[in-house]
């Protein structure tokens, strides 16, 4: 794969789209492990997990991790493409959001054998003015013995390499004077133990000569699922008792390892909807989300 691909053309598109309606089952096992460590990630102060331990919301992605040998790896850290994801010829790759429904009588458990169907729902094009984007859809149905317990729509962008003379995304400011707020240093250490969780190999998480110097940002990029589960972590925090029964978030500006960022939840006057966002030091936006409780 070229990083000089910028845009792509009919029979590319034609191709990458033919990947549309195609499926994958995977299997696996929730087990306490991997949840001790997310936990001390976090810095939570969470009973031990034992068999029967319900699955926090958002933690079922220290499941179903892709194992891929390390001759399969590209040069960025992830699998190489194709496979189940169509081969994007774009070189950079991000987590742009999703929307998650948890089913509240069948909740995720330690223990529990899992089944998670995966489909390719759509592949769509757009011109940037720096070049191509193409957004791949993905929807994720996880079932445990009594049947379906979350549904799980993902969203994944591609872009072009970045060049120097690329013009910056006009930032958003945040919102400010939210009920509740809480500060993160994104440092080095926590953004390579959740890689290491999430068995995620991407080098912009980590590697920063790489992401630097090829991808062109200016330090190490926070995991945006990482943003994601602490704005959810935020509402277990404020609401421990809460039920989340859906999520939905998007990404809108990069978060670097460099200066600390803050969350924020607004809940509403009802009670049944929390509104979420994080910002960086600046005041920019740069996650946005909603949790509605059950």
């Amino acid at each position: 794969m070229s990083d000089d691909v910028r845009t792509l053309d009919a029979s590319t598109l034609a191709h990458l789209r033919s990947w549309i309606d195609r499926t994958e089952t995977t299997h696996d096992d929730i087990t306490a492990a991997p949840l001790r460590a997310l936990t001390a990630t976090l810095d939570r102060d969470d009973p031990d997990p034992a068999a029967g331990s319900v699955l926090p919301p958002l933690w079922h992605w220290l499941c179903f991790l892709p194992h891929a040998r390390q001759s399969a790896l590209g040069a960025d850290g992830h699998p190489k493409r194709g496979g189940f994801l169509p081969p994007v010829p774009l070189p950079r790759r991000m987590w742009a959001g999703g929307r998650l429904r948890w089913q509240a009588e069948n909740p995720l458990r330690v223990g529990d054998a899992v089944r998670r169907i995966s489909r390719i729902v759509s592949v769509d094009h757009k011109a940037g003015r720096s070049g191509d984007l193409l957004f791949v859809l993905v929807q994720h149905e996880v079932h445990n013995a009594q049947g379906l317990a979350l549904t799980e729509e993902h969203d994944i962008v591609y872009r072009a390499a970045a060049r120097a003379d690329d013009a910056a995304p006009k930032p958003v400011a945040a919102e400010t004077g939210a009920v509740w707020q809480r500060e993160v240093v994104p440092d080095a250490v926590l953004l390579f133990r959740y890689s290491a969780l999430t068995f995620n190999g991407h080098r912009i998480h980590y590697d920063r000569s790489y992401v630097t110097e090829v991808e062109g940002y200016p330090g190490l990029i926070v995991h945006g699922p990482l943003i994601a589960t602490l704005l959810v972590d935020l509402v277990r925090r404020q609401l421990p008792e809460a039920c989340i029964q859906s999520f939905e978030f998007r990404a809108v500006r990069p978060t670097f390892d460099l200066h600390p960022f803050r969350l924020h939840g607004q809940p509403s006057a009802d009670g049944k909807t929390v509104r979420l966002w994080a910002q960086d030091h600046e005041g920019w936006l740069t996650m946005q989300g909603s949790a509605t409780l059950a």
